[in-house]
């Protein structure tokens, strides 16, 4: 499931019968990498794409606390973000399954929330991330009864059944040798995806200096663009895409990617423009 947040709406994004074609194109259990980066690369391109979006959580919550996007018209906002997700999806397929057909076309659902405060896009984003590690603990379980002990999925649901946290860590680390923290951080805390904190402004002259700074583009995911300036002529596009502005200036923007803890308040005291 995604989840998209634009101004004060909450759009969710559901993948239609994940079961099915997580199963028909025979995704590892009980997480496949491959996957969760393709997902995660969806994002990276709404985010690319749509420049209000500056936060997402999982596989695509997106928020963007101002907009002008579309004059605001949720229903545009979710179709296009819906739209460009499932394109996103069929167009990276490749990348991440190299040598596996895409059997048939992926479809993705959507619809629109408001969320009136930051402290309730914080709370949502904190539920999400809490559930996340709920869901991948118990999975991590289960699929371990399923494939090692050779219990059917029954037999691993009823066992599992009622148990809590500490039960599930133990039934870990005795039955199987996982230590639970020690399983990657994609996994049990989910992907977040943001924009940092805008630049400074620079030249375009700067900019194309920029562009050819290996340090730069190292800490930077994805590189974009942002300007006041409505008034642009799009020069290249979309590697490294470069504006022409009337006042020749332009702000350079990255997009990060993590694996860190979203529920504390160190991430949002250091990235307090998020919410903004």
């Amino acid at each position: 499931m995604a989840t998209v947040f634009t101004s004060k709406y909450k759009s969710c994004l559901n993948y239609n019968n994940s079961l099915r074609f997580t199963k028909d194109h025979e995704f590892q259990k009980p997480n496949d990498k491959r996957g969760l980066d393709l997902m995660s690369r969806c994002a990276e391109n709404v985010m690319k794409n749509l420049g209000d979006i500056v936060i997402s959580y999982g596989q695509s919550d997106e928020f963007r606390r101002k907009t002008d996007l579309w004059n605001r018209k949720n229903d545009k906002i979710l179709t296009h973000v819906v739209s460009l997700f499932t394109s996103s999806f069929i167009f990276f397929w490749d990348s991440f399954f190299p040598g596996k057909k895409l059997l048939y076309p992926p479809t993705f659902d959507g619809r629109v929330i408001i969320y009136p405060t930051d402290q309730d896009i914080r709370t949502y984003l904190s539920w999400r991330q809490a559930d996340c590690h709920i869901n991948n603990l118990y999975n991590t379980c289960f699929w371990s009864l399923v494939s090692i002990n050779k219990l059917n999925e029954r037999e691993a649901t009823e066992k599992l059944k009622f148990t809590d946290s500490s039960y599930k860590n133990e039934l870990l680390f005795k039955e199987f040798g996982i230590n639970y923290n020690n399983i990657s951080p994609q996994f049990r805390k989910g992907t977040t995806i943001y924009k940092a904190r805008p630049k400074e402004k620079k030249s375009r002259d700067e900019y194309l200096l920029l562009k050819n700074d290996v340090l730069l583009l190292e800490k930077c995911e994805e590189m974009t663009i942002e300007t006041d300036n409505r008034n642009y002529t799009e020069l290249n596009k979309p590697s490294n895409p470069i504006w022409k502005i009337n006042d020749e200036m332009v702000i350079i923007s990255c997009i990060y990617k993590c694996h860190c803890d979203i529920i504390q308040d160190k991430f949002w005291l250091e990235n307090d423009h998020l919410l903004k």
